[in-house]
């Protein structure tokens, strides 16, 4: 495939997986993810990507600092919100409503492995344990 052509709304409301990677190139990668009441992506920090999220369904909350210990910004987030983290800050994305929080994210470099599935965060978790 020499690049990815869809209609990325359809795409993010249609997946019912923790994560999927729709497209994964040189320099970019698109993923979509389902998060269930309650359900948080986690804290991480890619040191060297950027990563851009934006919401089609749902409500959330995001926080982001320059240390895990010190998180210096929390937004809420809705349909049609977009979040932008730069490389090496720290952020987490939690599901805050009754419903399910559908996002998609790119990240630039790629982050995960082409074709990665993730069923659950549970799953997710351990694959990227078994990576580290």
């Amino acid at each position: 495939m020499a690049g990815w052509v869809g209609n990325i709304e359809e795409t993010t409301l249609d997946n019912e997986t923790f994560r999927t990677v729709v497209f994964t190139g040189a320099h970019a990668q698109l993923t979509v993810m389902n998060l269930e009441p309650g359900e948080e992506i986690g804290w991480e920090a890619h040191p060297d990507l950027d990563q851009f999220l934006r919401i089609e369904e749902g409500r959330g909350r995001v926080e982001m600092g320059p240390t895990q210990d010190r998180i210096d910004e929390k937004h809420d987030l809705e349909d049609d919100s977009a979040v932008v983290v730069p490389a090496g800050n720290w952020h987490n994305v939690v599901n805050t409503g009754t419903g399910p929080l559908k996002l998609y994210s790119l990240y630039a470099p790629p982050e995960h492995p082409a074709g990665t599935v993730h069923a659950t965060k549970a799953e997710a978790d351990a694959a990227e344990h078994a990576e580290t």
